[in-house]
């Protein structure tokens, strides 16, 4: 039964609050959770909750780099049991991240079994695999035990969790970082620990260092794959200067003599997150497409290390002109996008640029420093209290023995006396006497020490170590204090520790060197296709149902040709593979084929359909051999037309390029190369007209203009020629006919004409 109390605790929205601010309020809500808790790592330490979760729970577990592994499952399980209460599976794939040396540039796990591999396969179950800590990510958390970070309760309040980690160099750039919140997003590349070292070496000793002079220590990306950097250095300062920007990226390849005078391109490094054997598919995608002309197959040939193997398809291509199409048509080369959206401080996120993220961390690493040394002093103090206590017994042993073994008391009675130190004793008497407590007079925790002593502690020896202890901490205690004091002693430190780092995982480090290398991208230029194709004569067939091929030589345009069952010729002319054909739908648009693609004359070809996308119910008006520099006269059967030059027509995809525009049931009717001064046209009424070519109009695409006016029908056939030479066609006989005056024809384009000359084709058709 509910009661006041509990009603009291349920939150009701005012009834004049509009539903719109009500959702707002909470949907705002969710995005702040979402950006600070999930999506964006801390500048500070560069982890996301879930992976800084996941250090400690692993630290909890004493799974340190000397030590044994444990299974990734017990891992999964602590972590979402005590600090991260979401599923097991987003939590192993975070984990498993850590661990995979082709994602992480310092991996922070040490995995152990199957966590997937750079062709894109998944990790093994949690069950099967085993993980322990890595040196590197040990030296992130040096300092938890310190107090040098804030700890926070975990979800349910039964434990206390990092805020943030102490970190010893700087992750977020080391690693790098991506992740997608609500209206933000972070995306930010590996950088070379050496480098960044170098970078905030040369920050503190300079803090007005620009970002410019701080790219000339760190002048990119480091990628844990490799490959070879080709952005242009003064976009690389601006990217860093700003926080957003982009690095092209490409493969590391190299050209390997085979013998015989060939050769093949080995690639030994793809691009960072590129999956290799999505790669691969798109090359030879590439290949079976005919997209990359110069390619003719492709390998994979990798074991632990790249290896793929690209052969040419003749051994006069250009090594440089191959990969230049590779990187334009496939991802040997990507482009990884910067957006350095960070949080500062665990609150604010802010796109920072490179010196900003680098004075993020400094400015950690010296709260973390003042925190450790105010820990390390109170360690001091307590412990000179007790050896003060403890000389104390030395000085005045016989007493102190007397009072443990006669006094039903003895801590009372050891705190009550006063306590006097010998004159041959050239000592202070605060160097004796604890805080808190009177003159002469012993606090609780040096009493309850004192109490705690052996017998063997009594020993002459024993007094000289503590005598040795108490000088020792003394000279800590006054360094510590004078570094708490001046802030350059701070920076020197700060200094000094990173140094340590980068002497540990610098450059001297097996993997420590940089991978990724930088170079120019020089401009490759294009290769067409038939430009690899060796020159051969062909003769091009078609049947009037639209199958097509290609019989090698030119064989005699009469020569009797077979065809399927109800089939027949309609098109036959000679070519060579290296020509482009043009094939015309009724449709108005102009499709292109290669010579060396249509399929052998041994059988009967292949449909014209599976090479291009022409519609079932548009026939193929014409096929012609492609000639740049030419110009076409197209017309529909509507009987309007225009000039349009053939390097317009070509299209670049089996989809054709619409070039007549066709109101409904009109149809390509007339493609012709233009050669002459006049235009003649005949229509379905057997009328012909004649008029001057320069009336028509040049045009890429469209619909054209009138060329001829009909009352019924419409345009059968139209053609160019020169006047002076007259107009021929062939007469039903098959004799050709020459008409040299046509000033009976002679008209006005856009006219009616008049009835064509005793002897015309019936067909309506010049040719």
């Amino acid at each position: 039964m509910a009661t006041d109390d509990d009603n009291d605790k349920i939150e009701t929205a005012p009834i004049a609050e509009p539903l719109r601010r009500a959702i707002g309020e909470r949907y705002l809500t969710y995005a702040l959770s979402t950006i600070m808790h999930r999506a964006l790592p801390d500048a500070r330490d560069g982890l996301k909750p879930v992976h800084r979760r996941i250090l400690f729970a692993m630290r909890e577990l004493r799974l340190s780099p000397t030590g044994g592994f444990r299974k990734s499952a017990k891992i999964t399980g602590d972590v979402m049991g005590n600090y991260h209460p979401h599923g097991d599976g987003a939590i192993y794939d975070a984990m498993a991240r850590l661990a995979q040396d082709f994602n992480m540039r310092y991996p922070l796990v040490n995995g152990q079994g199957n966590f997937g591999n750079i062709d894109g396969d998944n990790p093994a179950a949690s069950r099967y695999t085993e993980a322990r800590l890595t040196a590197l990510s040990e030296a992130l958390m040096d300092g938890l035990a310190e107090n040098a970070v804030d700890f926070r309760p975990n979800y349910d309040g039964t434990l206390e969790e990092p805020v943030v980690m102490p970190a010893a160099f700087p992750n977020l750039l080391a690693n790098g970082s991506s992740g997608i919140a609500v209206g933000m997003a972070t995306n930010i590349p590996p950088h070379n620990l050496h480098e960044l070292i170098d970078g905030c070496q040369a920050l503190m000793a300079n803090p007005d260092l620009s970002d410019d002079e701080l790219v000339a220590l760190i002048p990119g990306p480091d990628f844990p794959t490799g490959g070879v950097l080709v952005e242009p250095l003064e976009s690389i300062r601006q990217t860093y200067r700003t926080g957003r920007g982009a690095f092209r990226l490409r493969a590391r390849w190299a050209v390997e003599d085979i013998g015989r005078g060939m050769w093949q391109i080995v690639v030994t490094e793809i691009p960072f997150q590129v999956q290799k054997s999505k790669l691969i598919e798109r090359l030879a995608e590439l290949i079976q497409t005919k997209k990359t002309p110069l390619l003719a197959d492709v390998r994979d040939e990798s074991a632990d290390d790249i290896r793929i193997v690209l052969e040419p398809r003749a051994r006069n291509v250009e090594p440089e002109m191959l990969m230049g199409t590779l990187f334009k048509n496939s991802d040997l080369e990507v482009r990884f996008n910067l957006n350095m959206n960070v949080l500062i401080d665990g609150k604010v996120p802010k796109v920072c640029s490179l010196k900003e993220v680098l004075r993020a961390f400094l400015d950690h690493k010296r709260e973390v420093l003042q925190r450790r040394t105010g820990h390390r002093l109170e360690k001091i103090a307590a412990r000179l209290e007790i050896l003060s206590g403890l000389l104390i017994t030395f000085l005045n042993l016989d007493r102190v023995i007397d009072i443990i073994r006669y006094d039903e008391d003895p801590k009372r009675a050891l705190m009550a006396e006063r306590w006097d130190i010998p004159h041959r004793r050239a000592v202070s008497e605060k160097d004796y006497f604890g805080p808190g407590a009177g003159p002469g007079e012993l606090s609780e925790v040096q009493a309850e020490a004192i109490l705690n002593m052996r017998l063997r502690s009594l020993r002459r020896l024993e007094e000289m170590e503590l005598i040795r202890e108490r000088d020792d901490l003394l000279k800590e205690q006054a360094d510590l204090t004078g570094l708490l004091a001046d802030d350059r002693k701070q920076w020197k430190r700060i200094g000094k520790d990173l140094a340590e780092v980068q002497k540990l995982y610098g450059h001297s480090w097996h993997a420590g060197a940089r991978r990724t290398t930088f170079a120019e991208a020089g401009e490759v230029e294009e290769v067409p296709y038939e430009a690899m194709i060796d020159r051969e004569p062909i003769t091009v067939i078609c049947s009037k149902m639209g199958w097509i091929r290609a019989m090698k030589g030119h064989v005699a345009l009469d020569s009797e040709v077979k065809f399927k069952d109800g089939d027949e010729g309609r098109f036959l002319f000679h070519a060579e593979t290296t020509d482009r054909i043009l094939l015309i739908g009724a449709n108005g648009r102009f499709y292109t084929l290669l010579g060396a693609n249509l399929p052998g004359g041994r059988g009967m070809g292949e449909p014209v359909r599976l090479m291009v996308d022409l519609p079932n119910d548009s026939d193929i008006s014409d096929l012609m051999i492609f000639r740049p520099g030419e110009k076409l006269l197209v017309a529909s059967s509507a009987g309007d037309g225009f000039i349009v030059p053939s390097d317009e027509v070509l299209a670049q995809t089996r989809a054709g390029k619409q070039v007549l525009t066709l109101g409904a049931g009109v149809k390509t009717a007339v493609c012709h190369k233009v050669q002459g001064d006049h235009v003649a046209v005949v229509g379905e009424n057997r009328k012909l007209l004649v008029f001057a070519l320069a009336e028509l109009p040049e045009m890429a695409k469209g619909k054209g203009v009138r060329l001829q006016k009909y009352k019924d029908g419409g345009l059968s056939d139209a053609i160019t020629f020169n006047a002076a030479e007259g107009l021929s066609w062939k007469d039903p006989a098959g004799r050709t006919r020459t008409e040299t005056d046509l000033t009976e024809w002679k008209g006005a384009r856009a006219g009616a004409g008049k009835m064509a000359p005793r002897g015309f084709p019936r067909d309506n058709r010049f040719n």
